[in-house]
Parts: structure tokens; C-alpha cells; sequence
């Protein structure tokens, strides 16, 4: 597998990273096991988080005696300084390292965050400080909102941007990934498979491959999932006829089932984090059953779809049409009954 440049950092990584996030649905000695034989077919790029629970204990195990070469990134949810700075240092305690290549603010998806962070005291500041001192590399952002996403990049304070990118949701992505290209900085690509909605790994990343400076993180649970991607990488790239007719046979078939995440529905009169609520289904699929159903600030957000009071504004300002109030209603039935099975069996 080639390597890339991380936009204007001089780190080069493969052309694909390894996401944490499934990791914890693992035990503690498969989720080593997971992360050492990606490292094996020559995976250089590890992204986890603070948030991500075992991610960095498990990958901390993993990487022991193998740090060299590696590009470790992490992420804090922190808006303040203190609290950026305690992330920070638990997320070198689990990593077993004393540098974190990119670290990462995570999950700046609205202008409250965004001015939060950016504060006086805030967060970015505390990392800057890291920085200087030798405890981080570089400075990244994370976000799945394309306002508050193209502000980062054009504030010219961060390395890299992380943003969801895959051919159903893409369209945000390409006018970010222009403006990224335009500052230098690292593009990675979020969801590459839609979360796990899509199952076509040839599609999905034949589709990616297309932008040559775009390094796919896909989050990894078994070790037959990131070698049918390695393998998908020693194949000539570019989407064949049949890969371009199954793509536009997907798009069509999840047109109006597949939330992007942009916001535009907001804000919502009943005050329900609509897009919060939608990808739900994906959180399911890839978070360990306990982070799902057993967290009361969850299970609030999404039984709050029962205000919802069918006004439509919403479904007016969405892009994509959407029919977000069926939709979310099928979300809240699914999840009770998920719920229920999961507390049932405790």
C-alpha cells in the first residue's frame, strides 16, 4: 500500500487509517489482537479518541514496542483548557507514549462549540500550549457540520480535518476538501462506509480512491474487514462500469433514508437534536450495547422525537428531502425495542 502526506504536516501514513471505535465492543485480548495484525499488513495511521472508552488502553497494548513509524491521533470532547489538558494527559497514560502525533478537538459541530473552543482559555489554546511543549504534533478538528468544518480550516489554526465522506454523503465533503486543499490541510475521511449502512467495501473505497490526498478512517472490528481493504489497495484504482452502476443503484435506493449530518434541519422548535436521533441505527451497529442503551443522556435524546410536534420546518430546509419525521419515529421504535432486549438480558 502507498503512503500519503497528511496535508502540510510531512507526515505520510497508508492510504487508509484504522478507526478505534469498534474495538470496544471486543474484549481487552481480541481487540489487541484486531490492532496488531492491521499493523502487520502495514497500517500506519491508528485514530482513536478519549471518548472511545477502552479504545486507547487496548490500542496503548497493541502498539507496545512498535511505536516507531507509527502516527498515533487522538481526540478530546473538551471545551476548556483544564479540561483539554486532563484528556490530553490520560490519553498519553493510555496510549503508553509521551507524544501523540495529531490531537485532535472532537466533534465541533455547532457555533456554540466552535466559539467555546476557541476561547480565550478554551481548548485549541491548552493544545496550542501542548504543542510548544512537545506533547502533541499537529492540531486537528473533527466535526460533521460543513459551516463550523469550513471555518476551522479557514481559521488556519489546524493540520487536519476529519469530516464524513463517502459517495452517498459526499457533497459537503468536496467543498471542504477544496478548501482544505487550498490551506494544506490533511483531509480524513469519516465514515467511509456510512457507519456500517454501507456494505460494499469495492464501492466505497474505489469511490474514495478517486481524491488521491484522502485518507479514509475506517473504524475496524474483525481483522477480515481491513484485509479485504488492503487487498481492495493492491487492485488498479478507479470504479469500473459495474462499480459506477452499483454506486448509483445504492445512492438511489438511500436517498431518502441516509442523514448527512449537515444541520440544515435545525434548529428544531421541539428541540430535538434531530441528527443526533437519525444516526442512531449506525451507533447501534458499531458501539458497545451498554454506550448505546444504558446512557440516560441518550435514551433522553431520543425519546424526546415524542415532542416532536409535526410541524415539517425541518423537512423544509433539508437538502436532501429527507423524510425526517417518519424517519425518526422509526428510529424511536427500533431503539425501544432494542432498549428493552438490552435491559431485559442485564
Amino acid at each position: 500500500m502507498r503512503t500519503v502526506e497528511i496535508g502540510r504536516t510531512g507526515l505520510r501514513v497508508t492510504e487508509v487509517g484504522f478507526g478505534g471505535i469498534p474495538i470496544q465492543r471486543l474484549s481487552h485480548q481480541e481487540a489487541v489482537a484486531v490492532v496488531r495484525a492491521c499493523l502487520d499488513m502495514g497500517i500506519t495511521l491508528i485514530d482513536t479518541a478519549m471518548g472511545y472508552t477502552t479504545s486507547e488502553e487496548r490500542i496503548g497494548d497493541a502498539i507496545r514496542g512498535r511505536r516507531e513509524g507509527l502516527v498515533l491521533a487522538s481526540k478530546t470532547p473538551a471545551n476548556d483548557g483544564p479540561g483539554a489538558r486532563a484528556h490530553l494527559e490520560q490519553s498519553l497514560r493510555r496510549l503508553g507514549v509521551e507524544h501523540i502525533d495529531i490531537y485532535q478537538l472532537h466533534g465541533v459541530s455547532d457555533e456554540a462549540r466552535w466559539q467555546a473552543v476557541t476561547a480565550p482559555g478554551g481548548a485549541l489554546e491548552e493544545l496550542q500550549k501542548a504543542q510548544r511543549e512537545g506533547l502533541i504534533g499537529h492540531i486537528g478538528v473533527t466535526s460533521h457540520q460543513k459551516d463550523v468544518a469550513l471555518k476551522a480550516v479557514q481559521s488556519g489554526q489546524f493540520a487536519t480535518l476529519m469530516f464524513p465522506f463517502n459517495f452517498v454523503a459526499c457533497e459537503p465533503a468536496l467543498e471542504l476538501l477544496a478548501a482544505c486543499r487550498e490551506r494544506g490541510v490533511g483531509f480524513f475521511a469519516m465514515k467511509p462506509m456510512g457507519g456500517g449502512l454501507l456494505e460494499r467495501a469495492d464501492v466505497s473505497f474505489q469511490y474514495l480512491r478517486q481524491y488521491v490526498d484522502v485518507i479514509p478512517v475506517v473504524g475496524i472490528e474483525r481483522v477480515a474487514e481491513m484485509r479485504e481493504i488492503v487487498d481492495l489497495y493492491t487492485q488498479p484504482a478507479g470504479l469500473t462500469p459495474a462499480l459506477q452502476a452499483e454506486m448509483e443503484r445504492i445512492r438511489a435506493e438511500l436517498g431518502t433514508a441516509f442523514c448527512r449530518r449537515c444541520d440544515y434541519c435545525q434548529p428544531c422548535t421541539a428541540g430535538i437534536s434531530i441528527s443526533t436521533v437519525m444516526n442512531v441505527p449506525a451507533m447501534v451497529r458499531r458501539m458497545p450495547p451498554q454506550n448505546v442503551f444504558g446512557s440516560d443522556g441518550l435514551n433522553a435524546t431520543i425519546e424526546a422525537v415524542e415532542s416532536c410536534q409535526d410541524c415539517g420546518d425541518c423537512e423544509s430546509r433539508c437538502p436532501y428531502k429527507l423524510p425526517i419525521r417518519e424517519r425518526m419515529r422509526d428510529v424511536l421504535a427500533m431503539y425501544r425495542e432494542a432498549r428493552k432486549a438490552y435491559l431485559a438480558g442485564r
